[in-house]
């Protein structure tokens, strides 16, 4: 993964970018975002908070980097050879997320804190981007496979199936069955009438 990825520049960064990332998400997962602080992350990753303040000046600046540098956080999009396997894998990462913790207390706690506050919005929005854009190999792939229409919406594809986790395990909270990630995935990709 390049610098810029994982929230340094290629100019340099703090040298202890990791370990100013997982203590971000660390402390966000015990303490939620109103719990955040500079203060704390620099007292927790033994770095000097003029650093941190340096390079993010806003700890929503600061979440937003960690949520997509971190490597507790860091994705490889899978590559089974089928757009059902590779959307199942997909959805499997998403449901380990939310049902994972410390992993689950972070996606919670910047749910909720996204919804009240715009400037930690934008860094959200910035996470998904920077996924999507991660998982569009996937979406090539199939496209070239002949699995997928090529003006297909794959943030919608995606959307359709995570937001069915979310609703599922945070909302509603509700078990998910071990059928759960290959229904939703047949579901989303054949619909539900039945089949002719």
């Amino acid at each position: 993964m390049s610098e810029e990825r994982h929230g340094t520049r290629r100019s340099g960064g703090p040298r202890k970018a990791q370990e100013i990332f997982d203590a971000t998400l660390d402390l966000l997962a015990e303490k939620g975002y109103e719990g955040l602080t500079i203060e704390g992350v620099a007292q927790r990753s033994g770095v000097n908070k003029t650093t941190i303040y340096r390079w993010w000046p806003s700890k929503g600046a600061l979440l937003g980097a960690a949520l997509i540098g971190a490597r507790q956080l860091d994705f490889t999009p899978p590559d089974t050879g089928s757009l059902t396997g590779d959307l199942e894998s997909l959805l499997h990462t998403v449901v380990t997320l939310l049902t994972t913790q410390p992993a689950s207390d972070v996606a919670v706690s910047v749910l909720g804190a996204a919804t009240q506050s715009p400037e930690l919005a934008v860094h959200v929005r910035d996470f998904f981007a920077d996924r999507i854009a991660l998982e569009r190999p996937v979406f090539d792939r199939a496209i070239a496979r002949g699995e997928l229409a090529a003006d297909t919406d794959v943030t919608l594809l995606m959307d359709l199936l995570a937001g069915a986790a979310w609703v599922r395990v945070v909302l509603r909270q509700l078990p998910l069955g071990k059928d759960f990630v290959s229904r939703t995935v047949a579901t989303v990709l054949n619909g539900a009438r039945v089949q002719t």
